[in-house]
């Protein structure tokens, strides 16, 4: 019963749809989260025939006319991708220096023993050697001189990451909202702001980290993302909706378990049914 595939597709998909939305639940509470979406997409094998190939009588029809299926027997739902939603989250108040929330589209700059990735996640504070990390232990990275072009015409940046570390000592910091960092009353760096020009073309990697593949997508110029020390940016997920969301794709995976199991008497009976012949 090659029928079975089209619910068992389904079955799948709305698999996918509950681990992505109980994600952005048990993240609903995590600062600077953004939700992810799930992306369904119908697959209809009859699609890939030309319309020569295609051919409906125009009259009535016979029984055998029934069984001109063209595969539309292999259609199926498959999950097209999932996709983040980059809502502004709302800034609460903590007080706290080592909290800071961006206001803005932009991103933070931060170096992971993978390399250079992008977070909103402004959670900060002080390692060993003074230097300024998030709370997962990446370096907080100062702003980055313009890149040159080098002999391939691809753009190079001329300072490497390891080297644009901030470092603020013991003394006690502060941040401005243009991304100044002072140590004491000594300006040491200015944070490294990243916008960019397709904010849908960031991966994300883990739950509050982003790659940038391409390094045309950073927007050049003056940033429009400001600093809040002393904030949090909440998670801009909904958990009320996301509840409801969570139960509706329960309910359809069940619906949809239940279709299988009643292909799977009606396979159980036919076989039975035939034996006795």
């Amino acid at each position: 019963m090659r029928e079975l595939w089209v619910p068992l597709s389904g079955a799948i998909a709305q698999q996918r749809q509950v681990e992505t939305i109980a994600n952005n639940v048990a993240n609903a509470n995590t600062p600077g989260f953004k939700k992810e979406q799930v992306v369904f997409k119908e697959y209809l094998a009859a699609l890939e025939k030309p319309d020569a190939q295609v051919d409906l009588p125009q009259k009535e029809w016979k029984p055998e006319d029934f069984y001109r299926s063209y595969n539309s027997e292999d259609a199926f739902v498959k999950v097209d991708g999932t996709y983040t939603l980059h809502d502004q989250g709302q800034l609460s108040p903590t007080g706290n220096a080592f909290d800071n929330a961006l206001n803005g589209p932009g991103f933070y700059e931060v170096l992971t023993p993978n390399g250079v990735r992008y977070t909103r996640k402004g959670n900060f504070t002080i390692n060993n050697e003074g230097k300024l990390v998030t709370d997962q232990g990446f370096f907080l990275l100062s702003k980055a001189p313009p890149a040159t072009a080098g002999a391939d015409g691809k753009l190079e940046l001329s300072v490497p990451a390891e080297s644009r570390v901030i470092n603020v000592g013991n003394n006690k910091f502060t941040i401005s909202l243009d991304g100044e960092v002072y140590s004491g009353q000594n300006k040491v760096a200015d944070l490294a702001l990243a916008e960019f020009n397709d904010i849908h073309a960031l991966k994300k990697e883990g739950n509050s980290l982003f790659i940038n593949s391409d390094q045309k997508n950073v927007k050049i110029g003056e940033v429009k993302t400001s600093v809040h020390q002393g904030f949090v940016e909440q998670s801009n997920v909904n958990a009320v909706s996301e509840m409801s969301s969570l139960i509706n794709a329960n309910r359809n995976f069940e619906s949809i378990q239940r279709v299988i199991k009643t292909y799977d008497t009606m396979s159980g009976k036919a076989v039975n049914e035939i034996s006795k012949f």
